[in-house]
């Protein structure tokens, strides 16, 4: 089944570019112009990824990311403007994936596109026939299902949260750098750059830990990178 894309942008002229790219490498796009119009596809359609434009008419782009992250988990991908490093972290720090800096190579979007689809693609059954949850003191992870419990209470994570928090619980102790962080759950093709790893274990650490500035669960192993234990 071809994989469903959102495109929202406000300029026709990218969005046109960006849907005919995709459509020839099979996938599905729908195209969306502004905040709202978004906002109401993303509710009543499946999508696999969204391409959201922070500058939108009517609802800008970073209120449709945090509105869609109080009901869903799926992968979006920010565009900003050239130099805007606040729009980026302000995605992030809203829960997008990933983001990417207007003018783009379409060739950069789509690798970051498939990059995305190809890890979030490969955790489906992979535990089918092992153990399905995982679970370290107060915390527990649900593989199959992608859920995160903390003393009991769900808690939620966007995908690339989980991935991190996966590979954190699965080899406790061990540090990993930016860069392996980057190459292992964004993937070795992955064009973005560390602060992408950063702005995601601190989104993390809010979610998990108790006191974000004194973790229990994710450390920083200063000047190589993190860990957990």
């Amino acid at each position: 089944m071809a994989y469903h894309i959102l495109v929202v942008d406000d300029e026709k002229l990218i969005v046109k570019g960006i849907k005919f790219s995709l459509e020839q490498d099979g996938m599905k796009v729908t195209p969306a112009y502004d905040g709202e119009e978004a906002l109401r596809y993303i509710k009543e359609e499946k999508f696999d990824l969204i391409v959201l434009d922070v500058m939108l008419p009517k609802m800008d782009g970073l209120e449709v990311c945090q509105q869609t992250r109080e009901f869903s988990q799926i992968p979006i991908i920010m565009v900003t403007a050239k130099g805007e490093d606040m729009d980026k972290i302000m995605g992030l720090e809203y829960g997008a994936d990933d983001y990417i800096t207007k003018p783009f190579n379409i060739l950069e979007l789509k690798a970051r596109i498939k990059a995305i689809l190809r890890r979030s693609n490969s955790h489906k059954g992979v535990y089918k026939d092992s153990q399905n949850t995982l679970q370290i003191r107060n915390l527990e992870l649900e593989f199959e299902s992608r859920r995160v419990f903390i003393d009991g209470k769900e808690t939620n994570l966007t995908a690339k949260e989980f991935d991190l928090l996966e590979l954190f619980m699965e080899n406790p102790g061990k540090v990993y750098s930016r860069e392996k962080l980057l190459d292992t759950v964004w993937g070795y093709d992955y064009p973005g750059d560390v602060r992408t790893v950063d702005v995601h274990v601190r989104r993390l650490r809010e979610k998990i830990e108790e006191n974000p500035s004194d973790p229990k669960y994710i450390f920083t192993k200063w000047g190589v990178g993190y860990y957990f234990n």
